[in-house]
């Protein structure tokens, strides 16, 4: 009784024409056949599983059919068959993940000087040609500064940043590509067809998705998915074995979000929970939504008319803005990123849904106040030509009833930011002055609060370090009192804004002052009078008076008039 062959094996490409994805590559070595223009050494790079190796040997057979040298080699000859089954006496395969040593390159090397036994041409793959040792690549590189004619080095790697750029550049390289998803499930689709067994789309899908690019992959969890499924592949089955998280839940979750319904969404997280359910994979399947949800509602042609539940897609993208989506995809993935930080996973993945909620954009939260049947204490706002805006307090879930639309809702795509500033300081929200406007009385008596030279000379002062001092230098005055000091930072700096350094930062202030002095923060429109910019606006000037002074310069002229030279601007440095 003969054994099964595995999909992976049985379905690997055999001639150029039978690739799937990388027309780019097959172009170019087509193109360089048919013209008989041979380099002696090829470098195929790229993920797993997307076709170096296969490329390496179809390569091999078309330098070496008994046809001739040929684009499309026959497949019948005894040097395609033999190469095809790996008993081709002329085609040396090597991983060098398991021959790293100097010792078997000089071996291969000395073995590459005789001539081939049967066929046109010594062929010679090195699959992870990245693990060799430094030893090895200098014991290969004489041989590809001087290469046998009968001799052609095929190499393949997944992190060409390891091969020596000495080697780099005696290859011609060949960088192929992830395959593209419709391309994986359409060749899963034919397979199947060949192979008599039934299979519904989403269960392809879900197959090409998990595969990531890789078509090896993708034919090994196919083979996967027809022992799970005892000879058939249904949805459900493809789920349980992927453990793929059902997207009914994310729809749940997202649905409750419009709502801004907390309660709801952790019922749904418990329920997700309760099946143990990978909460890790349910964060990196609503970031995979969220981004398709961002396709639809900027490049709608993106969504193929095939994709798994479109229309719910469509629907999103019509209920949540733009803005919407960029900020909870960032949440997403950060929510990701903190799991193995939080205190089980369970509590990782319910943070990253407060987060979403408490991040609410502020345009979204105006409108439910709007709506709201409660009066809702909110802090005093700003008026119109204030360019340091104050955000009003926003209503809690009790007092919100959920808003009927949310398209177009304005934030930034960083969490915990909006379109109008947010104040950050432990005291409660107070009214700010326009700018230009006199201070009160106090700012009077606080006028010499930071003495000569005011804030640019008190932070270079300050013993701060890290990003302390890098918040204070991107912090700009706004006003001062007596024992109080109201900065404003600018909304692409303020990430810096965390509890701990604005700590830092009044202790270092009250140990210079040598008196309790307090601080409070907004995030708004600056007027460009930062130390940071400061400094940069006199870096700017010193850099473009050392321009103005080469350019100016009798010699420098001379040379320029005369001999045709050319002043390279950007060698200037100013003497400091």
């Amino acid at each position: 009784m003969s054994q099964t062959q595995v999909l992976a094996r049985k379905w690997r490409p055999r001639s150029f024409r039978e690739l799937t994805g990388q027309d780019h590559v097959v172009r170019a070595l087509t193109s360089a056949l048919q013209q008989k223009r041979l380099h002696h050494a090829y470098l195929f790079t790229g993920t797993r599983g997307i076709g170096k190796t296969t490329i390496a040997r179809i390569l091999a057979k078309a330098l070496n059919c008994e046809t001739g040298i040929t684009p499309a080699p026959c497949g019948e000859c005894s040097a395609c068959t033999e190469i095809d089954s790996g008993r081709f006496v002329d085609l040396i395969e090597m991983d060098a993940a398991s021959n790293t040593q100097v010792d078997k390159m000089r071996e291969l090397l000395e073995n590459a000087l005789y001539a081939p036994t049967i066929a046109r041409y010594k062929v010679y793959i090195i699959d992870e040609v990245h693990m060799l040792s430094k030893s090895a690549f200098n014991a290969m590189l004489k041989t590809l500064e001087e290469p046998p004619e009968h001799v052609k080095f095929i190499l393949a790697t997944t992190d060409p940043q390891k091969i020596p750029v000495t080697v780099l550049s005696r290859c011609l390289q060949f960088n192929l590509k992830q395959i593209p998803l419709p391309l994986i499930a359409a060749h899963l689709k034919h397979v199947l067809e060949q192979e008599h067994i039934s299979c519904d789309a989403p269960s392809l899908q879900l197959v090409a998705r998990s595969a990531q690019g890789s078509m090896r992959d993708a034919l090994s969890i196919l083979d996967q998915a027809i022992g799970f499924g005892e000879g058939k592949i249904e949805e459900d089955v493809v789920r349980d074995m992927l453990g793929t998280i059902d997207q009914g839940y994310l729809y749940d979750l997202l649905d409750a979000l419009a709502q801004n319904d907390g309660p709801r969404m952790l019922s749904i997280a418990d329920a997700m929970e309760s099946r143990s359910l990978s909460l890790d994979t349910a964060l990196q399947e609503l970031a995979s939504l969220l981004h398709r949800v961002a396709l639809a509602q900027i490049v709608p042609s993106a969504i193929a008319e095939d994709t798994l539940e479109r229309e719910k897609i469509f629907k999103l993208a019509e209920t949540y803005g733009p803005e919407d989506i960029q900020l909870f995809y960032q949440i997403a993935i950060h929510g990701r990123e903190d799991l193995s930080r939080a205190p089980d996973e369970y509590a990782g993945f319910t943070m990253t849904l407060m987060r979403m909620l408490a991040f609410m954009p502020e345009e979204t939260a105006a409108a439910a106040v709007a709506e709201a049947p409660v009066a809702v204490n909110a802090a005093v706002k700003a008026s119109p030509d204030d360019p340091a805006k104050v955000r009003s307090v926003r209503p809690t879930p009790s007092e919100t009833p959920p808003p009927a639309s949310r398209r177009n809702g304005g934030a930034s795509g960083v969490p915990g930011r909006t379109d109008t500033a947010r104040e950050a300081t432990h005291s409660s929200p107070a009214p700010l002055e326009r700018a230009g406007q006199k201070p009160d009385a106090d700012a009077d008596a606080g006028a010499n609060l930071l003495g000569e030279g005011g804030w640019l000379a008190t932070v270079n002062q300050l013993k701060l370090n890290g990003i302390t001092k890098e918040l204070a230098q991107h912090c700009e005055v706004k006003n001062i009192s007596r024992n109080e000091i109201e900065f404003c930072v600018p909304e692409t700096h303020g990430h810096l804004l965390q509890k701990t350094y604005q700590e830092r930062m009044q202790s270092a202030l009250r140990e210079h002052l040598g008196k309790p002095v307090r601080i409070k923060f907004l995030v708004g429109v600056v007027t460009g009078m930062s130390p940071a910019e400061l400094e940069n606006r006199e870096k700017q000037e010193r850099q473009l008076q050392a321009i103005a002074a080469i350019e100016s310069d009798p010699f420098v002229q001379e040379l320029v008039e005369n001999l045709d030279a050319k002043l390279i601007v950007s060698s200037i440095k100013p003497i400091q």
